[in-house]
């Protein structure tokens, strides 16, 4: 898309604004936000029971409203999958996102309504700022490798209606590409074409695809999984001889869905894809929970979209209470989830920098210090 610079910062600067000023008084923004989830709360049926319209401070909504895992979820869920959407939904959900990883070998189900896509756009902001703060304007010339997963896997019953599930990434760029200034190639549509399997076929299949239609192309930006945008980049190296560096001029890479991918990934990363820069998104099919802002290798929270708990040794407190060094679970409060604990590790380093470390595991804190030891690290952001 060719856009002048003064019309592409003041773009930017409105899609920014809300997160720099969550950022910087994270305790007003998330008074906000939490003000906001319980009347969406006094809506639904669970919300209802739990008192949410009585709620007036954060300590009545923690004596209100318990923290749950996706198993103390998983009955309600499957009724509102029966067709009873008024349970935990106040608006039909567009779709059902499923997890990549899953629970007690089964993947998770998560009702994706318009709203919670609105507030996946977040997704965009890591490369907003980037583009914003670096003044390369030109990467809205070219397109986005968009290596994600299907949006459609199959459809699930919902009462009287067929409704849609996949990946949340693949949703996503499906129902938002279409109004953000980068294209994405190929289109989620022809992904979805090649079918949901996961097999190793299906996905050289689908990496074939990505190399016939970006091959030509000027790829700026490369967006999604981490682990994916490896395998593509080793799969074109073994089948076509070329790496993704010799193809494209890429100028940054946004990736998520693991720990380590500024330090552990990020030597493979580069000698892959080139000089790029690398920033990390982290989320969860629950939603988008915050993005890298800067060059300091860690991400800064979306305080002004979800009301953010996490649960740590010394009890419960809000993201933002948490010491630099300190550790705990996430529990994330979204537009479909009260109180929803996560699953996964956060480490508190300065404000407002955090990192995912990893699943909720006993041995997940000393994988995280030996991967910084190896990399030589050491905790520096």
């Amino acid at each position: 898309m060719n856009m002048d610079p003064q019309t592409a910062q003041q773009m930017l600067q409105s899609q920014l604004q809300p997160w720099h000023e969550a950022v910087a008084a994270p305790q007003k923004a998330q008074e906000e936000v939490l003000h906001r989830l319980l009347q969406d709360y006094a809506k639904i049926s669970y919300g209802k029971e739990h008192g949410a319209d009585k709620i007036e401070t954060l300590e009545d909504y923690r004596k209100a409203f318990p923290i749950a895992t996706y198993e103390d979820y998983k009955p309600i869920l499957d009724r509102v999958m029966d067709g009873e959407v008024e349970l935990l939904l106040w608006e039909p959900p567009i779709g059902w996102a499923i997890t990549r990883g899953t629970t007690k070998g089964e993947s998770k189900f998560i009702p994706m309504t318009p709203t919670d896509l609105r507030m996946r756009v977040s997704a965009g902001r890591a490369v907003m700022n980037y583009i914003a703060t670096s003044k390369r304007f030109d990467i809205f010339m070219g397109v986005n490798l968009n290596l994600n997963f299907p949006s459609v896997v199959g459809t699930v019953k919902m009462g009287d209606r067929e409704v849609e599930y996949g990946y949340s990434s693949g949703i996503y760029t499906k129902h938002v590409s279409t109004k953000t200034p980068v294209r994405s190639v190929p289109s989620q549509e022809e992904i979805d074409a090649l079918g949901g399997e996961k097999t190793e076929s299906a996905w050289e299949r689908r990496f074939d695809l990505a190399y016939e239609k970006c091959k030509d192309e000027n790829v700026t930006l490369v967006g999604g999984v981490c682990p994916t945008a490896l395998r593509f980049a080793r799969h074109i190296r073994k089948k076509h001889k070329e790496y993704p560096k010799d193809l494209w001029k890429i100028q940054v890479m946004t990736l998520g869905s693991v720990a380590g991918i500024n330090t552990r990934h990020q030597p493979a990363l580069n000698a892959l894809y080139g000089d790029a820069a690398i920033r990390e998104i982290y989320g969860a099919t629950e939603g988008m929970f915050g993005q890298q802002r800067d060059e300091k290798r860690a991400w800064v929270p979306n305080y002004d979209l979800f009301f953010l708990e996490v649960h740590t040794r010394s009890g419960i407190k809000m993201l933002h209470e948490m010491r630099p060094g300190e550790m705990g679970s996430l529990v994330a409060s979204t537009p479909i989830l009260p109180r929803y604990r996560i699953g996964d590790i956060i480490l508190a380093s300065q404000p407002p920098y955090f990192r995912c470390i990893g699943r909720e595991e006993w041995w997940t804190p000393l994988r995280y210090a030996w991967d910084e030891l190896t990399s030589l690290n050491l905790g520096q952001l």
